[in-house]
């Protein structure tokens, strides 16, 4: 049973946190954060097709001038979604750049910004041929948990609070299509581009009693109905959620936000910056610890978390971070069976 998304972190947990997340037999990619992203190649770069960024800080938006480098040249539209004042700080990346060569490009890049606000959206467009001043005026937009909602999975979000807005993320497949490869043998069909065609169909609710047709290996073309083939090759099971959370305070509001915007994640990736003996300096500083980290992971009932953004006075201890996180996971867990 294959997963559709393989999240992983792209640099060690003392470096800047940035989420990957492609697609199972898709040529795409989606990033949680956009710190140094050096450690992508530039194949999985031009994957990435939107952007999900907590917040500007450096060490999670210094990354953006590579995203566009790379991507510059390219028929592309980047969606990249942030906190309040995100266009705003993109527009000023834009603006350090002089791009009189672009109007020569033949193909055609385009920057899909969106600020999320706490009722509402703000989305405007940048097109590389137009030296990516806005092309009109920051549409707005209702605003309510889902940021994007593509056919096969949605991306949620909620602000918290970092002493300025920073978004939490959590990404949700609809459902996910397992294949039955022994039966697609049986059937004398190769596995190919179709099989992502017959997703797409299911995800979109199409017909059950509408054609799909396949070619076979030996060029012949075989004809189903969409629900008869969904019946003999798929096994729909629930969706696989992974949620993001970095640079939170633990408070009261905040506690409540991740908890219910990570609930039941098949995978947790959580900021633990400080040991617990340090929860002042943590406080201070508005980020988590790593007991508190454990403690959320617990109370949202994520089936696996990892843990990242380690302050760098923990160099060489991070198993120190990594044991109080799972020790208060473990605690927290029977904790609340027992009640």
């Amino acid at each position: 049973m294959h997963s559709r998304f393989h999240p992983r972190l792209i640099n060690g947990p003392f470096d800047d946190p940035t989420l990957y997340i492609p697609f199972l037999f898709e040529n795409r990619a989606i990033l949680f954060d956009l710190g140094d992203i050096h450690a992508l190649s530039a194949k999985d770069i031009l994957k990435t097709s939107h952007v999900f960024v907590t917040h500007t800080h450096m060490d999670h938006f210094i990354g953006f001038d590579q995203l566009l480098r790379i991507s510059l040249g390219r028929e592309k539209i980047l969606h990249l979604y942030g906190p309040q004042n995100f266009i705003q700080n993109v527009e000023g990346k834009l603006a350090a750049y002089t791009w009189n060569l672009v109007g020569n490009y033949k193909y055609r890049l385009a920057l899909q910004l969106t600020e999320v606000h706490r009722d509402h959206l703000l989305t405007g467009e940048y097109l590389c041929q137009n030296e990516f001043k806005p092309s009109r005026k920051a549409v707005k937009h209702p605003f309510e948990e889902i940021l994007y909602e593509g056919p096969a999975y949605a991306v949620s979000a909620a602000i918290l609070d970092h002493g300025i807005p920073c978004l939490g993320f959590a990404i949700q497949e609809r459902f996910h299509i397992n294949i039955n490869k022994s039966q697609v043998d049986s059937l004398g069909l190769d596995t190919g581009p179709w099989l992502t065609e017959f997703k797409h169909a299911l995800y979109d609710a199409k017909d059950p009693e509408s054609e799909f047709e396949i070619k076979n290996g030996h060029g012949e073309t075989q004809h189903f109905t969409l629900g008869e083939l969904a019946q003999r090759i798929a096994l729909i099971t629930p969706g696989q959620k992974i949620s993001y959370i970095v640079d939170a305070a633990y408070n009261p509001a905040n506690t409540e936000k991740i908890i219910s915007l990570a609930k039941n994640s098949d995978h947790l990736f959580i900021e633990a910056a400080f040991l617990e003996q340090h929860k002042d300096i943590a406080a201070e500083k508005n980020h988590l610890t790593a007991r508190q980290a454990g403690i959320l992971a617990a109370r949202a009932r994520v089936k696996q978390f990892s843990i990242c953004h380690f302050s760098p006075r923990y160099a060489e201890q991070d198993f120190l971070l990594q044991k109080q996180a799972l020790e208060a996971y473990e605690h927290e867990l029977n904790h609340v069976k027992d009640g």
